[in-house]
């Protein structure tokens, strides 16, 4: 269980999340979950709109020109699969709002995605390390979903483990590159790993919305898929000369929409325009 320490770390909200009641708005009230589908295309489509903003960030600050590239492409087919998944997610609600509107127009406690994402962008060492990190989640988990029976979503999962498949790729080699290369880089990549690690663990639990959709036929082995992410990245630590941290108490939260406080300042951001201009057609 989270420590009070975790429980200020996360910002919890007053209130208990509970399958099957409404979105509710507003920091005041706690975070309420809806329909179980509806809020299982909210973390896929949260986790990638949110790690694709965060990797946008580094967009004409790239240590060196073809990652600068990268990482703006990187982030480009992240939001384009969040685009595909919260639209998915507005016709499932049926409450008349697009990938726009739920990209845009929610606060930070109607939020789903992982805890990992929201955190600040670091420096390079930081941003590969969480890419790989999720990268190796991403594909084994669009790998689950290949043969959802939800026409949608699994037309989604194929193209997106095309995409992520290359991303780890790259992550993969980057790792290994910056904790097999100099003193200096393996000391801050070990670093970025150390800080990164605690909030893994979130990734890897299921609660009553996977058993929500499981009863529709979205059945996601998480005990397997943690124990194929574990092998996958030891093999990479490895390789890269990394120890891997001791698995500790976790950070979560944000599945319930209970986040950091770094959430708030990149909303606050990626939503300024929409919000001033609401309604605008571009």
């Amino acid at each position: 269980m989270a420590s009070a320490h975790d429980a200020d770390d996360v910002g919890i909200a007053a209130g208990e999340a509970k399958a099957g009641d409404r979105p509710v708005a507003g920091p005041s009230r706690g975070p309420r979950l809806g329909a179980p589908l509806v809020e299982y295309l909210l973390r896929l489509g949260d986790d990638r709109l949110i790690l694709g903003h965060r990797l946008s960030e580094w967009c004409g600050h790239g240590p060196i020109l073809e990652e600068d590239i990268a990482l703006s492409n990187f982030a480009l087919d992240l939001i384009g699969q969040a685009a595909s998944i919260l639209r998915l997610a507005g016709e499932v609600e049926g409450a008349g709002r697009d990938e726009d509107a739920l990209a845009y127009f929610r606060d930070g406690v109607q939020y789903r995605n992982c805890l990992l994402v929201e955190q600040p962008r670091g420096d390079f060492g930081d941003t590969i390390v969480r890419q790989f990190l999720f990268d190796a989640y991403s594909v084994l988990l669009w790998e689950a979903l290949l043969g959802a029976p939800h026409a949608g979503l699994a037309a989604i999962a194929a193209k997106a483990i095309k995409e992520d498949r290359y991303h780890l790729r790259h992550s993969s080699e980057w790792v290994v590159r910056l904790g097999d290369g100099t003193e200096e880089s393996h000391v801050r990549v070990q670093g970025s790993l150390d800080r990164l690690w605690r909030y893994t663990g979130e990734l890897f639990e299921a609660d009553a919305i996977d058993q929500g959709v499981a009863g529709e036929g979205i059945v996601v082995d998480h005990r397997a898929l943690k124990a194929r992410w574990d092998q996958l990245v030891d093999e990479v630590l490895d390789r890269a000369t990394l120890v891997r941290p001791a698995d500790g108490p976790t950070q979560r939260g944000g599945r319930v929409g209970r986040h950091t406080e770094h959430l708030g300042h990149l909303l606050a951001t990626m939503q300024s325009v929409a919000r001033a201009h609401p309604g605008a057609r571009w």
